[in-house]
């Protein structure tokens, strides 16, 4: 059995449904994993936002509207006179539960219950449609399965045993649709797998019926060389190794959620990643197997902090490194890049939210430099470390400033740390002196 994933381009028009029918309507049968219809997250983040600050009559006008658009779907997507009113009614529940929960006290629960009903919208909604066209279709409640552990980690036991549970007492189906991106947390609550989470719902099912394939159906054919939208002439690649996907989505690659390829991994389940709006395209296929060595793609990662931690402490001081990984690990604080030398270690990270307080606990033991509005580009391709054509890239110092290198601790992966608003420039210059001269 496959799993197939639809993002929410892909579900966002009642053109892109008829598209996803004929996608998956072979005969064959298969999990379908829907996102929330394009648009409708971001409008529940605001309605969210509202609520928090108090604005209850601003997101309560919000939801109204988003309601009347949703009737608009329906009308245009279900002629079926008993589905039509069945899926409104169902639709309407929703957001009555969306209008309650303006006069709830705002937290992180009821943030994450607003955010939730996107995807119940849209599955039910698709699944009325399959209906109306003669497929048979169940919808398989992803909060009946799906959960992850109090590190935020899938808890893979729970979601293998529970869905294989859910599958058995379904009725037999051609396709059996669920959501992406909710779950429940370790205390039974509504929550999340994050933005783009829906990927990493697909390959979680994949990893616990060890299906024979993954795919992620977006609006872009497979995973580009560069970035299309900053970037002229990228061209996607047709094959990818587990580590190769893994590099680029962790350090930018829009198309994959970043621990996308995490649980089809060890059981060498491939990913394939295709275009909703060209089928017949080919994709990008990401799987256990290395083609060629040197730099298949560029990705870059934004919002990136650049602390420089400085001290003649360092010199031959063992435990210098110890002290200020400690604080980083005090406030849960991940580290993207590292360089050291004889008196200062430089690193990044992309999340500022206990920035405060690690420098204040980092300026106990050295003198600190934070850069903001940095950027990290990252080259990824198997072994670049080692192939021949690799040093074409440092051309690039000729252009641009570069404020860190990472070469080495990785044989896939080497990243450069640049100012953001040399990004643009710095992507097309690689892609420039690369593609132009690498044989890929």
């Amino acid at each position: 059995m496959k799993v197939l994933k639809f993002g929410g381009t892909s579900v966002g028009s009642v053109k892109n449904m008829c598209n996803v029918k004929h996608i998956i309507n072979d005969g064959a049968k298969k999990v379908v994993v829907l996102s929330a219809m394009s648009g409708t997250t971001n409008k529940l983040v605001s309605i969210a936002q509202d609520i928090s600050l108090g604005n209850s009559n601003d997101a309560i006008d919000k939801i109204n509207k988003l309601h009347q658009t949703y009737f608009n779907t329906i009308d245009e997507l279900l002629s079926n006179s008993l589905l039509n009113s069945d899926v409104k009614n169902y639709v309407s529940s929703i957001f009555e539960i969306l209008v309650e929960l303006t006069n709830k006290d705002f937290s992180e629960i009821v943030e994450n219950q607003i955010l939730a009903q996107g995807e119940l919208l849209s599955t039910y909604m698709f699944t009325g449609y399959l209906k109306q066209e003669g497929i048979k279709a169940t919808l398989l409640p992803a909060l009946d399965f799906m959960r992850i552990d109090a590190f935020k980690e899938p808890d893979l036991d729970y979601i293998k045993n529970n869905f294989e549970s859910v599958l058995n007492a379904a009725e037999d189906s051609e396709i059996y649709i669920t959501q992406g991106f909710i779950c429940l947390d370790d205390k039974n609550n509504v929550s999340n797998l994050q933005r783009g989470g829906s990927d990493y719902t697909a390959t979680i099912i994949g990893a616990a019926i060890k299906a024979e394939e993954v795919q992620i159906w977006t609006d872009i054919d497979g995973m580009h060389n560069n970035d299309p939208r900053y970037v002229e002439n990228t061209s996607a690649i047709s094959n990818l190794s587990f580590e190769e996907a893994a590099e680029l989505a962790y350090f930018g690659a829009k198309i994959l959620h970043p621990q996308t390829v995490t649980p089809v991994r060890k059981d060498s389940i491939p990913v394939r990643l295709k275009n909703t709006m060209k089928p017949e395209a080919h994709g990008t296929l990401i799987s256990d197997s290395t083609s060629e060595n040197g730099i298949k793609a560029i990705a870059a990662k934004d919002n990136i902090i650049a602390i420089k931690i400085k001290s003649a402490r360092m010199l031959q001081a063992h435990g210098f490194l110890k002290k200020v990984f400690e604080i980083f690990e005090t406030y849960q604080t991940s580290i993207d890049m590292i360089t050291t030398s004889e008196v200062a270690v430089s690193l990044t990270i992309d999340d500022d939210k206990n920035l405060e307080q690690i420098i204040t606990e980092l300026e106990k033991i050295a003198s600190i430099e934070v850069d903001k509005n940095q950027s990290i580009v990252c080259l990824v391709g198997h072994s670049v470390v080692n192939h021949q054509d690799t040093y074409k890239l440092f051309q690039i110092l000729q252009d641009v400033k570069i404020r860190m290198i990472s070469y080495g601790g990785s044989k896939n992966n080497i990243s450069l740390l640049i100012d953001s608003q040399d990004k643009i420039n710095t992507l097309q210059k690689l892609n420039d002196y690369l593609f132009e001269l690498v044989t890929l």
